[in-house]
């Protein structure tokens, strides 16, 4: 997949999540509990995902699955869910815009962090990716203050 390719698949995604987040946040708005609309959301994933790996593997996907399975692996379906109701709480609460350059803004800076334990690369070589970041934090700030 060319670099451009997946450019294109991430802004989809993004805007994707601005529309799941905006639709969950109707769901929310008639369900008894948030939690109604994190089942709905989780549950059709699921389905649709089962789906597709039986119609590409077979039922054999199953015992690769159960025979993969570690108990930590968890976590990412925990802080997935996590992540889910957070988006809708601050869509809720703070608005699109406030939400996404929060969430945003916090996943570049761990992300840079984590990065740079992963090169070993001097500080120096971090100095202007550390400067994106404190924009972008500062644009985030600049966007969702009035939320707060």
């Amino acid at each position: 997949m060319t670099p451009a390719v997946v450019l294109a698949i991430l802004v989809a995604a993004g805007a994707a999540l601005v529309v799941q987040n905006l639709i969950m946040v109707r769901i929310t708005g008639v369900a008894s509990t948030v939690l109604v609309t994190l089942v709905l959301n989780s549950s059709i994933g699921l389905v649709l995902l089962v789906g597709l790996l039986w119609w590409r593997n077979g039922a054999g996907f199953m015992a690769e699955t159960a025979g993969l399975f570690r108990w930590w692996m968890i976590l990412p379906g925990v802080l997935g869910s996590f992540f889910v109701f957070a988006g809708i709480m601050g869509y809720q609460r703070l608005g699109a815009a406030a939400t996404v350059s929060v969430l945003v803004a916090s996943q570049l800076v761990l992300g840079l962090l984590v990065d740079q334990a992963r090169s070993g690369a001097a500080l120096r070589e971090a100095m202007v990716p550390a400067l994106g970041a404190v924009l972008l934090v500062l644009g985030a700030w600049l966007v969702a203050r009035r939320g707060f």
